[in-house]
C-alpha cells in the first residue's frame, strides 16, 4: 500500500493559521477538480478545512470546571495545566470518570484523548453519551486496549430507546497512544457522524421513515476509564496485567457545542439557530464522502450490518 492510500495522521496548527491555509488548500482544490489521483492528505486537509479547524490547538479552551465534573475514582483524577488537560488512572481498586454538568438535545461533541501507552489490553478508554434512562439513547467511542505493539480497536455503537448491538470496529491508521487526537459525535436531526479528527468513521442515519428509532432523549457527556477484561481484547481471552498499572489516559478540550435540554423533550434542539443543524450538516460532502469510503474500504475490522452470524437479514437500517 502506497502512502497515497493510507489515511493521514491529525494535523495540528495554531488556529490563527487556520483562514490562510484553507483559503489556500481550497483554491488549491478548485484547480484540480478534474484529477482522479488528487491523494488522501489532500482529501483529508480540505476535509479539515470544510469540518472547521477544531482540530487546532485553541488557547481559548475552558478549564474542565467549566462544563465538566469528576463522576468517580476522584483520587485517581489529576488536573493537569490549570485544568486545560485531566488525567484518569486505573490500578486495581479502581477506575475513574467524568461527566458533563449538563444534558444536551443536539450538537457536535469533542473531546482532544491520548490514550494509555503501556500494554493495556483489557483496558477501555471511553467518551459517549448516555441518557441514563431505562430504555436509553447512547452514542460510544470505545478504544480498547491491546497488548504492547499490537493495535487497539477503535469500537463504535449505537442505541436507541434502548435498542443497541450495533457496533462497529476499525483500527486507526496511526498510533493513538502517541499524541493527542480529536473524536467527535455530530448528533443532530439528520444524521449522527463519528469522526476522528476530520475523517468521517461512522454514519447512522435518521430512518424513522422505515421505523429504525432514532435517539430522541437528552444526553450527558461522559468519559471514563474502566475494567473490559471480560471482553475487551481477543473476546475476552487477554486479561489485564496489572504490574503495568497504573493505566493512564489524558483528555483536553473542554468546550461544548451543543444544546442544553433541561426535558425529555429534544425536538427545540433541533432549531435551525444551532449552527450544526444547518443543511450543511445534514449530509457528507464530496470531500467526507471519500475519505468515509477510504475507511469503510480499509480500515474497518467488524460491522454489525454484515454479520450473519447475528442477523440473517441485516437489521433495516443497514438496506438503504
Amino acid at each position: 500500500m502506497s502512502s497515497e492510500d493510507n489515511v493521514q495522521p491529525s494535523i495540528y496548527m495554531h488556529a490563527d493559521a487556520v483562514p490562510w491555509v484553507c483559503t489556500r488548500i481550497k483554491r488549491n482544490h478548485r484547480a484540480n477538480t478534474s484529477s482522479v489521483l488528487m491523494s488522501f492528505s489532500s482529501l483529508f486537509l480540505l476535509a479539515f478545512c470544510l469540518v472547521g479547524g477544531s482540530v487546532a490547538t485553541r488557547a481559548t479552551d475552558p478549564s474542565f470546571d467549566t462544563n465538566y465534573e469528576i463522576t468517580w475514582g476522584s483520587d485517581h483524577v489529576q488536573s493537569i495545566n490549570q485544568g486545560r488537560e485531566i488525567q484518569l488512572s486505573m490500578d486495581k481498586s479502581s477506575g475513574s470518570g467524568f461527566g458533563s454538568k449538563f444534558s444536551y438535545g443536539s450538537g457536535f461533541f469533542s473531546l482532544r484523548i491520548k490514550l494509555p501507552d503501556k500494554d493495556s489490553a483489557g483496558i477501555v478508554t471511553a467518551f459517549y453519551l448516555n441518557s441514563h434512562t431505562d430504555k436509553h439513547d447512547e452514542l460510544d467511542f470505545e478504544f480498547l486496549g491491546n497488548k504492547q505493539g499490537k493495535p487497539n480497536s477503535l469500537q463504535t455503537n449505537v442505541f436507541a430507546n434502548g435498542q443497541g448491538n450495533r457496533e462497529q470496529r476499525i483500527l486507526l491508521w496511526f498510533d493513538p497512544t502517541a499524541n493527542f487526537h480529536t473524536y467527535k459525535i455530530l448528533w443532530n436531526q439528520h444524521q449522527i457522524v463519528f469522526f476522528v479528527d476530520t475523517v468521517p468513521i461512522r454514519v447512522f442515519k435518521n430512518k424513522t421513515n422505515i421505523g429504525v428509532n432514532y435517539l430522541s432523549q437528552p444526553m450527558q457527556i461522559v468519559a471514563s476509564l474502566w475494567n473490559g477484561e471480560s471482553w475487551a481484547t481477543d473476546g475476552g481471552k487477554t486479561k489485564i496485567d496489572w504490574s503495568q498499572a497504573p493505566f493512564k489516559a489524558q483528555f483536553q478540550g473542554f468546550n461544548i457545542d451543543g444544546c442544553t435540554s433541561q426535558n425529555s423533550n429534544t425536538q427545540p434542539c433541533y432549531s435551525s439557530s444551532y449552527w450544526w443543524n444547518s443543511e450543511k450538516y445534514g449530509v457528507l460532502d464530496s470531500i467526507q464522502e471519500r475519505a468515509y469510503e477510504g475507511v469503510k474500504r480499509k480500515y474497518i475490522t467488524y460491522d454489525y450490518c454484515s454479520d450473519r452470524s447475528r442477523y440473517q437479514t441485516p437489521p433495516p437500517e443497514c438496506l438503504q
